[in-house]
């Protein structure tokens, strides 16, 4: 094999590399889902379920939790798991659609444990 002709495949071996990893990278991104947020269970009140919203979730911080582990104080909403104090004017604060306490919690990290948000019945429940 002739030094011009070596130099040559080398040169194409680079390029190949770089083609096949642009169309996996490509590949990998048409076929893989669109993230989605999980639903919450379905109660008597929602018996289909709901969504959490996608800035709540990252489809497995959320869950409903009996209202015996959320305490309502004067300056706010209790997680008595935590401590954590959440202000009823924190905007991390929703409106459950199905009447039940659904708390959405950082699960690993620095923050874990910490609220992302917080569900709660309207008053009328």
């Amino acid at each position: 094999m002739s030094a011009a002709t070596s130099r040559s495949a080398q040169a194409v071996r680079p390029a190949g590399r770089l083609l096949f990893s642009l169309f996996a990278v490509g590949a990998i991104s048409v076929l893989a889902p669109p993230a989605i947020a999980h639903d919450a269970q379905p109660t008597a009140a929602m018996p289909q379920g709901w969504k959490y919203p996608f800035a709540c979730c990252a489809n497995f911080d959320c869950k409903e939790v009996p209202q015996s582990s959320i305490s309502e104080r004067p300056e706010g909403y209790v997680i008595k798991g935590t401590g954590e104090v959440v202000a009823y004017s924190d905007k991390r604060i929703k409106n459950s659609p199905d009447g039940e306490y659904h708390w959405c919690a950082h699960q690993a990290g620095l923050d874990a444990g910490k609220t992302i948000c917080l569900f709660v019945p309207p008053p009328s429940y």
